[in-house]
């Protein structure tokens, strides 16, 4: 298969890369530079630009773009940036896969899609919530439309937290347990949605292959837990203890808006479109994909 991918310098799309040529396929990566390789073809989502050959014979299209959600404090004008570098990138590639008549369009979204859900378990039937990053998540599905009214397949990936042996949330916190300062966020009685990454590039690669998947597929492994919990797990695979809390207050002063919305809340979102499916899960627990993590 040929197969397009946006955002294939980030802590996902890298992985994807490499999974996808190890299993044979084309791999053609979207650029915003001007080209430098064979495999990239340039393009410009906000001028609404995209090279002319770069969906040419493409049986799938992966849109991964979006910036860092936590990477700064959410101020109007951050909010702003966090839409436009997914909902322009998202209209652009879904009306270049309607008009190039790409089959399949696989494109990123984020557990943040249900808000808040308390102890209650989601799966994709699950109404959206509330808050921004909720509207967020609509506003980024919507901007596939053009590809959907097109026939195209199209999957919406609601991402949870990625265990990765670096980058990512779990790579942030790894040191901070190594050096005796882990421990629960809150309250800790919040759910974490977590995958691995190898679940998470699995899943992708599963979802372009797969005809009969569909709509949003919950990215997450199959036993969320809270972040008490979360906290535990990680204590005793890095063998460090975890006495310490960080108090919401706290949290919020630091963090403002993403400290109430991604820290102090979660989501304990099941992957039913994938278990149904049937996709095997190579680390179906928390204490799996963290041993796995870290080479344990």
């Amino acid at each position: 298969m040929r197969i397009v991918i946006a955002g294939s310098s980030g802590l996902i799309g890298t992985s994807l890369v490499a999974s996808l040529r190890g299993r044979g396929h084309e791999v053609l990566r979207l650029v915003r530079r001007r080209p430098a390789a064979p495999d990239e073809r340039g393009w410009n989502p906000p001028a609404d630009r995209i090279d002319d050959d770069a969906l040419a014979g493409a049986d799938a299209v992966v849109n991964l773009c979006g910036a860092g959600v936590g990477d700064k404090r959410w101020t109007d004008a951050r909010k702003q940036v966090l839409r436009d570098s997914r909902t322009v990138p998202t209209e652009v590639l879904a009306s270049a896969v309607a008009e190039q008549g790409v089959p399949v369009l696989v494109n990123s979204s984020a557990i943040g899609y249900y808000g808040d859900t308390g102890p209650r378990a989601v799966d994709e039937t699950a109404a959206p919530g509330s808050g921004f990053l909720a509207d967020l998540c609509r506003e980024w599905e919507a901007a596939t439309a053009p590809a959907r009214q097109a026939g195209a397949r199209v999957v919406l990936l609601r991402t949870g937290v990625v265990i990765s042996p670096s980058g990512g949330l779990f790579g942030k916190l790894k040191p901070l347990f190594s050096l005796f300062l882990g421990g629960r966020l809150g309250s800790g009685e919040q759910y974490v949605p977590w995958i691995s990454l190898d679940d998470a590039t699995t899943a992708i690669r599963f979802a372009i292959e797969q005809d009969g998947l569909r709509g949003p597929v919950n990215l997450t492994g199959p036993m969320p837990v809270t972040n008490a919990e979360f906290t535990a797990v990680v204590a005793r695979v890095v063998g460090r203890p975890a006495p310490w809390v960080v108090p919401g207050f706290a949290l919020k002063a630091a963090l403002g808006g993403f400290a109430e919305e991604a820290v102090l809340t979660g989501q304990r979102a099941v992957p039913r479109a994938l278990e149904d499916a049937g996709f095997p899960f190579l680390h179906p627990t928390l204490d799996s994909a963290v041993r796995a993590a870290v080479g344990a």
